[in-house]
């Protein structure tokens, strides 16, 4: 082999390393300070969000802290470039009791609100919020099985409207206490409201710290049927909820 030859295999592979590099760092920055993927594993946000979903994330949304950065290094207290979670968002955010576990809900109780549930209505500061029935939704079962559940369309006091889920009359959180939401806290809530371990729930979830916030849910990017897996691509004619992909978050 000659020397000139030598030379330029050499170059291509310290080329093609620096490239990698490159590209390494420049996903580690987008995943660390623009969007993060991140996918759907339960039921608790049905019908807004089901298992197989994958979505984005907005990292910048409500600021950075130290659960922004990967291995949640303690880099700094509070956040920077702070901004406040409006009622109804959809946030991920790090459990307060295992911050190496994430969760996805719905921003329902912002700090020092008082929430409540009284025969499955939500009621915020004393007032129940809008609620009207619109049609079953139905639930297309791994099993096959199609199973019709009551579906509710909220509005909160901003005017954010979604729908929820009511699998059970009389469920164990459809009447609850008042909870009184401390300053610097948020009060999260999933959309499948007799399936989901929430804020209601105090000694799994409870109140979650503003520093727990990871991002805002965007954009759904992939969306496969519960029981498959994405990487499954031979499944994916027939396995992918097309109509599902790049569709908004609300």
């Amino acid at each position: 082999m000659s020397m000139i030859t030598k030379q330029k295999k050499e170059s291509g592979f310290v080329e093609t390393v620096r490239v990698i590099f490159h590209a390494l760092v420049i996903a580690l920055l987008i995943r660390t300070f623009l969007f993060q993927p991140f996918n759907i594993p339960s039921g608790s946000m049905k019908a807004t969000l089901l298992v197989g979903d994958y979505l984005f994330v907005s990292k910048y949304s409500y600021g950075f802290s130290r659960f922004s950065f990967p291995f949640a290094f303690n880099l700094f207290s509070g956040r920077v470039f702070a901004g406040e979670p409006e009622r109804g968002d959809v946030v991920v955010f790090k459990l307060p009791k295992d911050d190496s576990t994430d969760y996805i809900k719905r921003v329902i109780g912002l700090p020092g609100d008082r929430i409540q549930m009284i025969d499955g209505v939500l009621n915020i500061n004393g007032q129940p919020i809008k609620r009207e029935k619109i049609a079953d939704w139905i639930s297309e079962e791994p099993d096959g099985r199609r199973v019709r559940i009551k579906r509710w369309r909220e509005t909160l006091p901003n005017g954010k409207s979604y729908e929820t889920l009511d699998l059970v009359d009389n469920g164990f959180y459809d009447n609850t206490p008042v909870y009184q939401v401390p300053l610097g806290h948020y009060f999260m809530m999933g959309d499948n409201r007799d399936n989901s371990t929430d804020s209601r729930v105090l000694t799994a979830v409870g109140y979650v710290p503003y520093d727990n916030l990871v991002g805002r849910a965007e954009i759904l990017f992939f969306s496969i049927e519960e029981g498959r897996h994405a990487w499954e691509i031979w499944t994916w004619p027939f396995s992918v909820r097309w109509s599902r992909l790049f569709s908004l978050v609300r």
